[in-house]
């Protein structure tokens, strides 16, 4: 469903590119839980991790053994660990304090998608998406990998046996999109028919089955945040939302239940069954008009938002819905096709990734609020007659009274008790990183005499308004977006120091 825009004073979302990232050629993007540190994938094999709150490069992982693009990038629950996924069949488990890599298996397929274990602090397992074979778990300690099935078969007992997934009647495999809940007690698997299988990772059985209208290709499946709503996007053209039913924490007991609780009817209809009191279809999104293709579509970070980015060459356009399905900004950047798109956890920020390999950072259009330099200043939209008091430029004004204050001075001040955390299911036996020490980097001799003997250059850069320098193009920075290429379609003219 699609309505028409709405007024955007309602919501708090962003809404022009404020400045954009450049390190080589990056691919994909994942924020940690905090939206303090973004990982970017890049083709070379490398991942960047910039610190967000200074735009500036934190780590770089990078194995010398691995020189194929990044397909996907995946930040542990607390931040200590990142999964990394690469076009040469790869996936490599990072330190990201001390930048050591921990594990590296190489799988059958190349994995389009890989996603850590969600309930751990350090986890052992992930699920990989591969290119042309059925989703499965991998134990990254072992390195051993067991297939999730794609398809129902309707048995006695009402579980499906694993496939072994080959392609029939001479078609080729279709990728298929699977997700952890939040917990990681359940895998949600979106298959070629159009089903949402719900899976038990560890004894690998189907307990659900939800059909999609349409019964369309199931290309992205993703979990909000909270845990509250599922997103779906099909081959059909169409975003939908579901409300998770289940408890968000033991759903897998829960699911359980509802299966003993079934007994006058079995497999397909009696999965069909218990996938309807596990998943209720909530919401769809489509562009009725244009009938675009949807990639990466996410929540935001409260959920209550849902973007898209136009799967159409040469575009770089971002829909935002509210979650009652209104349809309430377009956002339009660069004439460069858009690959990748993460919400910030926290602010109202979208970070999208052009084919171009640039990261562009959109957030709120500030305009001046001059009341922000005094607590008493009133902005007037219009003149006003104003009548002064009599006793009002007086030293002590008869008018002002005294108020008793009714703090009690010889209470204590408790600093010791923590607050709740905004974050739920945070653990404070846990301790969870946000930030990475800079590392510091020595200026090169030669650049600086350089720098010395040509002053005059580094005077006409700056006056031309040129975004790079030498340094920033090989270290990596955050550019204004006063600067930034969207004028045409040229690149920025790098000149040397």
């Amino acid at each position: 469903m699609n309505a028409p825009i709405i007024d955007p004073l309602q919501g708090d979302f962003p809404e022009v590119i404020e400045e954009y990232l450049q390190h080589g050629l990056m691919k994909c993007i994942a924020f940690n839980r905090r939206g303090t540190l973004l990982a970017a994938g890049c083709t070379d094999g490398s991942c960047v991790i910039w610190d967000f709150e200074t735009r500036g490069i934190a780590k770089e992982l990078r194995d010398k053994d691995c020189v194929a693009a990044i397909t996907s990038v995946c930040w542990s629950k607390y931040g200590h660990r990142i999964l990394v996924s690469a076009a040469d069949k790869s996936l490599t488990l990072w330190d990201v304090v001390s930048g050591e890599k921990i594990t590296c298996i190489t799988l059958q397929q190349t994995p389009l998608l890989a996603r850590l274990h969600s309930g751990s602090s350090t986890p052992s397992l992930c699920l990989a998406c591969p290119l042309s074979s059925a989703p499965m778990i991998v134990d990254l300690n072992t390195g051993n990998t067991t297939l999730l099935p794609v398809t129902v078969a309707d048995v006695d007992n009402g579980l499906a046996p694993p496939s072994r997934n080959k392609p029939t009647d001479g078609l080729p495999f279709t990728p298929t999109a699977a997700c952890f809940n939040k917990c990681g007690d359940l895998v949600y698997v979106g298959n070629s028919k159009g089903e949402i299988l719900i899976i038990d990772p560890k004894s690998i059985q189907v307990h659900a089955m939800v059909p999609t209208p349409g019964g369309a290709v199931i290309k992205n499946i993703v979990f909000s945040r909270n845990g509250q709503f599922l997103l779906t996007n099909s081959n059909d053209r169409t975003i939908r939302i579901y409300e998770n039913l289940l408890p968000l924490k033991d759903g897998l007991m829960a699911l359980e239940d509802l299966n003993k609780t079934l007994d006058e009817v079995a497999g397909v209809e009696r999965m069909k069954v218990v996938g309807s009191r596990c998943l209720a279809l909530f919401r769809e999104f489509q562009d009725i008009i244009t009938k675009v293709h949807w990639k990466a579509p996410c929540f935001s970070g409260d959920g209550e938002w849902v973007i898209g980015g136009s799967a159409s060459k040469g575009e770089h356009k971002i829909y935002i819905w509210d979650r009652a399905g209104h349809l309430v900004k377009i956002l339009e950047g660069p004439k460069e096709a858009l690959i990748d798109l993460a919400w910030h956890p926290v602010h109202p920020i979208i970070v999208s990734v052009s084919l171009t390999g640039l990261v562009y950072i959109w957030a709120k259009d500030h305009t001046e609020n001059w009341s922000a330099f005094a607590p008493d200043f009133k902005e007037l939209e219009e003149n006003e007659e104003y009548v002064e008091c009599e006793d009002e430029f007086d030293l002590i004004p008869g008018t002002e009274k005294v108020k008793e204050s009714d703090i009690n001075q010889d209470d204590e001040v408790d600093i010791v008790t923590v607050e709740k955390d905004a974050f739920s299911d945070s653990d404070v036996s846990q301790e969870e990183l946000c930030f990475l020490p800079a590392t510091p980097c020595p200026d090169v001799l030669e650049q600086q005499d350089k720098c010395v003997g040509s002053s005059s250059k580094v005077m006409d850069s700056n006056n031309s308004g040129s975004p790079l320098s030498e340094e920033a193009e090989q270290n990596g920075q955050a550019t204004n977006h006063a600067s930034s290429p969207l004028e045409g379609n040229t690149m920025p003219i790098i000149k040397e120091f």
